[in-house]
């Protein structure tokens, strides 16, 4: 059901995107330490990039989660302010076949 206030109570996936930075954290660190050795500065360079970009969403991620509620609602906690009263909602869309 679409309330209008999506923007305001989306909820996004924290502990699957922590664990994504954690993966690319690993890649990034073993891409940046395997081409220094290789002596490709470049590739080392843009992986050496990569790493301060995953850290800092890393840090971000850990901070919204450690904040709480507010960014992690539990299962009991709805997405949306429940509906006043009205009509019924009229179900899931069906597919029209000619």
């Amino acid at each position: 059901m679409r309330t209008g206030s999506e923007p305001v109570t989306a909820r996004s996936a924290l502990r699957a995107r922590f664990w994504l930075c954690v993966w690319g954290l690993v890649w990034a660190v073993f891409g940046t330490v395997a081409f220094a050795l290789v002596g490709r500065p470049g590739w080392a360079a843009a992986c050496g990039a990569l790493w301060l970009v995953v850290t800092a969403d890393m840090i971000m991620v850990l901070r919204h989660i450690r904040q709480g509620p507010h960014y992690q609602p539990g299962r009991d906690v709805p997405p949306y302010r429940p509906p006043e009263e009205g009509p019924p909602s009229p179900g899931p869309p069906r597919h029209r076949h000619p």
